[in-house]
């Protein structure tokens, strides 16, 4: 008898689309293999999995509500498998301020940082002052509880107060000196470094439409141009990441190189299964198939992780 796999997809978060652009491609590769289902859990959640009695459930959710934890603690509660990082490690990730202050205590170097607290703060030219004074320009910009560079800006002085505003809705934004120089992902799958990948965008950064769109253009380099001693130090680097946040299944560490100095941005845990996503291709690369590469998700499932 076939195993049932049940695709979460879509939900409440801002990555709605890119949500469900992951789950057809993975209800794409596993169909002929399980009884898959997509679904969507804004619609009656609870109620359509003992309906459909899943044996494992395949987290395809990104954003809030999908990898905060949330989700999956409904998930550990209803006993019920599941893929990627579990509650703990999703509530840390997600979590830019907390991530970063987790990194910094392990001696992972990471940006220097402010957090703007709207409720705190109304004044934007003495909010600048004091950012010009602690960090200088240019800095980055960012929801604290976001992922996939959604509500990411560059700003300089003359368009910071501007790029705060279009972040109206957020209580809390995360706000970075802007680390110039190379961009590269680390995918870790297990307790494994999986591979790395640089990303040349021609755009001004890696940012929601430079992921997501195929009209970007931007620049996938496989593999890496970087010396061997140096590429395996900034790999064990994402595996050391992936280990003190408690990540499980599969994880992508996004670092800036400047100078001779990796910085963490962040961890993804869950990264991306689209056609543009960067994991499958840096597992492609590695010999694993992006049908492998599935199955091997869901063959690690659990209930607690």
């Amino acid at each position: 008898m076939k195993k049932k796999i049940l695709i979460l997809a879509g939900g409440y978060s801002k990555e709605r689309e890119i949500s469900f652009k992951t789950a057809k491609a993975v209800y794409k590769q596993i169909k002929n293999i399980y009884k898959c289902k997509i679904l969507d859990p804004k619609n009656g959640f609870i109620k359509q999995i003992k309906k459909f009695r899943p044996d494992v459930v395949f987290n395809a959710l990104h954003g809030r509500y999908g990898e905060d934890g949330y989700i999956q603690l409904i998930l550990e509660n209803e006993k019920i498998k599941y893929t990627h990082s579990g509650v703990k490690a999703s509530s840390i990730c997600i979590n830019k301020i907390v991530s970063k202050e987790l990194f910094l205590k392990k001696n992972i170097l990471t940006p220097n940082y402010i957090l703007f607290k709207r409720t705190l703060i109304s004044d934007f030219k003495k909010l600048r002052r004091k950012v010009e004074k602690i960090l200088s320009f240019p800095v980055v910009i960012k929801p604290v509880n976001e992922g996939s560079s959604v509500g990411v800006y560059i700003c300089f002085k003359y368009n910071f107060i501007k790029n705060i505003k279009k972040l109206s809705s957020e209580r809390e934004i995360l706000i970075e000196e802007y680390i110039p120089g190379r961009e590269i992902q680390v995918a870790i799958m297990g307790n494994k470094k999986l591979g790395s990948i640089e990303l040349v965008p021609r755009r001004k950064f890696y940012d929601y439409k430079a992921k997501y769109d195929k009209n970007a253009k931007t620049k996938h380099i496989l593999p890496v141009k970087l010396p061997k001693k140096k590429l395996d130090y900034l790999e064990s680097l994402a595996l050391k990441a992936h280990q003190i946040t408690g990540c499980r299944g599969v994880s992508r560490s996004d670092f800036r190189l400047s100078g001779n100095k990796f910085f963490l941005l962040e961890v993804n845990t869950q990264p991306g299964m689209t056609e543009l996503s960067l994991v499958p291709e840096i597992a492609k690369h590695k010999g694993i198939n992006f049908k492998n590469l599935i199955k091997w998700i869901i063959k690690d499932a659990s209930i607690n992780r």
